[in-house]
């Protein structure tokens, strides 16, 4: 059952004692005032749907707990010993000096019925409302769009640490597994621990235990019955499928059919790295530089540097990519809705505001914003999904790259959509293709600008985007004065969010994205509640209000 906090204090309550001792305008300082009012019992009476049984921790204990936790970045032993022992934390959570801790486990059990709920994110939910209420957002028209990658909390493992992992998985987690490795698995020891003794800089005998364990691996699957498995084991089978086959190819010589295979010459495209953690990915910032983890998208208000949305993914493959992923959580931001206009606008902009773009917790309309991001996110989907949701994109344009180094680019040629032509530097002009594929062919030959143009024996060939003309009006926008000039003032401030974001807090703590996705909404919480609070937020005749200058 739900536990609630005493309305009468304790003979010895922290905040009593001590409380003339916190910071005003810290969150230690908020949090012991206005615990109970931003975090309120009904808000999570949900998690707690029996009336029997032991009464749980009061949950805006717990809350302002997860708040704190998220913003010092500490463990769950950490915090609750902070609970224990700091007397800011036991002023913020309502406690008295002598009261103990809960149980670290306390944190673990809380978060997974928040993530089991109908309303994983209800942390940041709440904080987000006192944002709308203060109306520190009216009037700011515009939002950025950023990416930071978030390192992962397991160790990156070789291809055969994870064979190996995988098949004892199988035997571990799916149901007649352990005979069927006994039986099928043969040509490795499973139960030994540690890695293969073998000559490890002896490419034939590296060569060999690869064979060994692909092809233990492949008799393994080929006599599960996927069928039957439920979901979990499923998973497990899945994992083990995708980690025989990414990094491996047939020998040199060889199809594969008679055992033998060797490390693939390449890396896989949205390889996994590890076996305990799946979700993980490498990503790379620069050519040189990578890192492993997963990604944090968010939109942020760039005056103010408030979070007004934030979504985790894997750090690579498709459902990760900056593009998508950021137009579609500006279109869940729900502090773009008509109520946090100017009042006067509200009718005006109720009637013009287009359709907001589709997503899970799409508001129905939303207020027209200019949209800042860097080059990443100029796909011609996400500005086609831009302009149909009617805002501006303040975006750096797509690089484009030619053919030649220092040669033609894309934008040289003159593409004539009405008329389904495109014309060359040269004057020759040929017709689009149905699948936009346009072939300039023998019509190189002879052309005095080649060189300039293209190496290719058959001549210049162009693979027109389907929103090439979006693109190509949004690069001849990027050069004007105020575009640039916007651009140039406001992104070094969606940097100063990434960086209050990741201060210290670089690498997550959990496995998978859905757990992490949690934590990185409690930060984002925990961000804006002390950024609020150094704009100057207070609560007045029961309103959040931003205090005036």
């Amino acid at each position: 059952m739900q536990g609630r906090s005493r309305d009468q204090r304790d003979l010895f309550d922290a905040e009593s004692m001590a409380g003339n001792l916190l910071e005003r305008g810290s969150v230690f300082a908020f949090l012991a005032e206005q615990r109970l009012t931003l975090f309120p019992e009904e808000m999570f009476a949900d998690l707690f749907r029996s009336s029997r049984g032991r009464p749980s921790v009061p949950a805006d204990v717990v809350a302002a707990v997860l708040v704190l936790q998220a913003l010092h970045g500490l463990s769950d032993r950490e915090a609750t010993e902070a609970v224990a022992f700091d007397l800011r934390w036991k002023a913020a959570c309502g406690l008295g000096v002598q009261a103990p801790a809960f149980h670290p486990t306390t944190l673990t059990y809380w978060r997974r019925r928040l993530a089991a709920s109908e309303r994983p994110n209800r942390i940041f939910e709440a904080v987000n409302a006192v944002v709308m209420e203060t109306g520190v957002l009216r009037g700011k028209n515009r939002r950025a769009l950023d990416s930071t990658v978030l390192e992962d909390a397991v160790a990156t493992q070789d291809t055969v640490t994870q064979l190996i992992a995988a098949i004892r998985r199988v035997a571990r987690e799916v149901t007649g597994g352990k005979e069927l490795v006994a039986a099928h698995c043969t040509r490795h020891d499973y139960s030994s621990p540690g890695k293969p003794r073998i000559a490890w800089d002896d490419p034939g005998a590296r060569d060999e235990l690869v064979s060994a364990l692909v092809s233990d691996a492949l008799a393994l699957l080929a006599h599960l019955n996927v069928g039957s498995l439920e979901e979990d084991e499923a998973q497990v089978v899945a994992l083990l499928a995708v980690v025989a086959g990414q990094d491996v190819e047939p020998a040199e010589g060889s199809d594969g059919t008679d055992g033998r295979w060797r490390i693939a010459r390449k890396v896989a495209y949205d390889r996994v790295i590890s076996t305990v953690d799946p979700a993980t990915r490498h990503a790379h910032k620069t050519v040189a530089q990578r890192r492993n983890g997963f990604k944090a998208h968010v939109v942020v208000e760039p005056t103010t540097g408030l979070f007004t949305a934030t979504k985790l993914t894997k750090a690579a493959g498709p459902q990760s990519a900056d593009g998508s992923v950021g137009t579609d959580l500006l279109a869940a931001d729900t502090t773009l809705s008509p109520e946090s206009a100017e009042p006067a606008e509200d009718a005006a902009q109720a009637e013009d505001a287009p359709q907001a773009m589709a997503g899970p917790q799409a508001p129905a309309r939303q207020i027209p914003v200019e949209v800042l991001a860097d080059s990443a996110y100029g796909t011609g989907e996400a500005l086609a999904a831009l302009e149909a949701a009617g805002h501006t994109a303040i975006i750096k344009p797509w690089p484009l790259r030619p053919a030649v180094p220092g040669g033609f680019t894309l934008e040289d040629f003159t593409v004539d959509e009405a008329a389904g032509t495109v014309t060359c530097p040269n004057g020759l002009t040929r017709t689009i293709s149905p699948k936009r594929k346009v072939t300039f062919g023998a019509g190189c030959r002879g052309c005095p600008l080649r060189d300039r143009c293209t190496t290719s024996a058959r001549g210049r060939k162009l693979d027109l985007h389907p929103h090439d003309g979006l693109q190509r009006a949004h690069r001849a926008r990027a050069q004007q004065p105020g575009f640039q000039d916007t651009y140039r003032t406001l992104r070094p401030m969606v940097e100063r969010s990434i960086a209050w974001l990741t201060r210290g807090n670089r690498k997550v703590r959990y496995r998978g994205i859905a757990k992490n996705d949690h934590w990185l909404h409690h930060r984002a919480a925990a961000i804006n509640l002390k950024r609020l609070l150094t704009l100057g937020l207070q609560r007045t005749g029961g309103t959040w209000v931003m205090a005036t200058a």
